[in-house]
């Protein structure tokens, strides 16, 4: 199998390459909201002094789902891949903001609201030279020391 280097999907939404990766926000001078993806504009006051902000790369998991059917273009997978069903929630970032992401567990028995969660990448598909990725959140278990504190 042939390794291809890896792009993220668009642009902006974390820093990369990185070893750690961490989403790029935005945060508003004038109210102090913090939204994700980054905009040039604050959602909450209209202000147009903002600036880009680094979110936290562990959360709690808000809410979710299992994402059983292959998604629509352009979020879809090319239609000669497999799919298979993954799982899709809420990501609270404390004193921050709530991220809508992939989550890399599938299983419904291994999920629940409020369990702790940690920022990683996922490929997603090879298109040409390339191997897409995106964010997602892991979930991090009770005794798991994969997982180091940052």
């Amino acid at each position: 199998m042939t390794i291809l280097p890896q792009r993220p999907i668009e642009p902006g939404l974390f820093t990369w390459p990185a070893d750690q990766p961490q989403l790029i926000g935005s945060r508003c001078a004038g109210c102090a909201e913090i939204v994700f993806p980054a905009r040039t504009t604050c959602p909450r006051c209209m202000g147009m002094d903002v600036e880009q902000h680094l979110l936290a790369t562990r959360g709690t998991l808000w809410t979710w789902t299992i994402q059983g059917f292959r998604p629509k273009p352009p979020f879809g997978l090319p239609e000669q891949q497999h799919f298979e069903p993954f799982g899709v929630g809420y990501i609270e970032l404390a004193g921050q903001t709530r991220v809508e992401a992939r989550l890399t567990e599938s299983d419904s028995a291994r999920l629940a609201i409020g369990m702790p969660m940690e920022l990683t990448t996922v490929p997603l598909w090879r298109d040409g030279d390339h191997e897409l990725i995106t964010y997602a959140f892991q979930p991090i278990y009770e005794g798991d020391d994969s997982h180091a504190a940052q």
